[in-house]
């Protein structure tokens, strides 16, 4: 157990000296790219002073961070209400997935970005904007994944649900329930990584206090030492989330014990 925490932290260390002088060198080939030293001193500035606040566009890296966490979760959860529901009725009504299952196709691929025009013009709000386009493309994992538990229920199971006469809510909370949660979780795993990714996007391109939009505004400022900062804090709190939210997938799943 030990050796292996000792890898765990070693080799990222071994790695990160390969890293340093491949990022020198790309420094000393590309005029006024950022050197490892620069993004150092950088991020000690921004770091240093989280949460200022000077006027309603210009606040400290913190509030900008809980900006782009808010919309996150706001559309998230809005997958997840809506989600859930939908992959067990797909997943247990054959119907049910064959008039879903050719718009889940379709839509899955498309980029968040299609979707963001077209949220602007209906909403004409920032915030409703990136929250509706974080809600439609972080809804396929869930639904897809929701569907896939309530098929893996053992038909064996359902053939007892039938025989004591379970009601459908019975049958889904004492049957589908406890088999689903943990591709329910995974599902909602992927999601949130997903709607990470897609808020820094969305702000980019709709302005105001979040993240993406600071690295955009950093950009336009030609204060290329913050973009990698910025790269580096969206990076270490998407790592933070996927922890959190494996965290609680490995409480619910009921495999672990059976192991």
């Amino acid at each position: 157990m030990k050796t292996k925490l000792i890898e765990k932290v070693l080799f990222p260390i071994l790695l990160l000296g390969i890293i340093i002088p491949i990022w020198s060198f790309l420094s000393s080939i590309v005029e006024g790219f950022p050197t490892p030293l620069d993004t150092y001193v950088r991020a000690t500035e921004v770091l240093s002073d989280p949460f200022y606040i000077n006027s309603e566009n210009d606040r400290g890296i913190f509030w900008q961070l809980l900006n782009s966490l808010e919309r996150v979760f706001a559309g998230f959860v809005l997958a997840c209400i809506v989600g859930i529901p939908v992959g067990l009725a797909i997943g247990m009504n054959s119907r049910f997935y064959d008039a879903l299952n050719p718009y889940i196709q379709i839509f899955k691929p498309v980029s968040p970005l299609a979707w963001l025009p077209l949220a602007l013009f209906v909403f004409k709000d920032i915030n409703l904007t990136a929250i509706a386009t974080i809600f439609i493309t972080s809804i396929w994992p869930i639904i897809i994944n929701t569907a896939l538990g309530v098929k893996s229920v053992n038909t064996d199971f359902m053939n007892v649900a039938k025989v004591l006469q379970f009601t459908p809510i019975e049958k889904i909370i004492k049957i589908i329930l406890p088999v689903a949660v943990p591709f329910i979780f995974a599902g909602m795993r992927l999601s949130l990584g997903t709607a990470w990714l897609v808020i820094v996007a969305a702000e980019m391109l709709t302005g105001g206090i979040g993240i993406g939009f600071w690295i955009w505004d950093e950009y336009n400022n030609l204060n290329y030492t913050s973009i990698i900062v910025g790269i580096f804090l969206i990076g270490i709190v998407g790592f933070i989330l996927d922890i959190l939210m494996g965290i609680v997938a490995n409480k619910f799943d009921y495999r672990k014990g059976m192991r």
